[in-house]
């Protein structure tokens, strides 16, 4: 399986994880410039912008460990804000996957972070 391959599998474990447990998905793969947020989801009246990190192994670190917040995705994420003029809370959460795709591991880390 590719990178990019994987990567759309690990989206897809994520989009059913969340949906599994109340979340309504409002927009996945969202660009602005050169920024991807991978999952936009919605719980009550909390916004979450969800990253999303696949290993193959933790033998090098979790996946979550690979995640930084990087400016352009905070610029993504003001911008889906502001576009669809959310006024709610807003957080950043991080699915983490490890293992193969027969059996893998899910983490859900709630607010990794804040934005405000």
């Amino acid at each position: 399986m590719s990178t990019y391959d994987k990567g759309k599998a690990g989206e897809q474990l994520a989009v059913s994880f969340l949906q599994q447990r109340g979340y309504v998905i409002r927009k996945t793969n969202f660009y602005y410039q050169k920024a991807e947020i991978d999952i936009i989801a919605q719980k009550d009246d909390v916004l979450c912008i969800v990253e999303v990190k696949w290993r193959h192994s933790a033998a090098f670190g979790a996946p979550f460990e690979f995640v930084t917040p990087k400016k352009r995705k905070l610029l993504a994420a003001a911008f889906y804000i502001d576009q669809n003029q959310w006024q709610g809370e807003t957080r950043f959460d991080i699915i983490s996957i490890t293992g193969e795709a027969q059996n893998p591991q899910i983490e859900h880390i709630e607010a990794a972070f804040y934005f405000f």
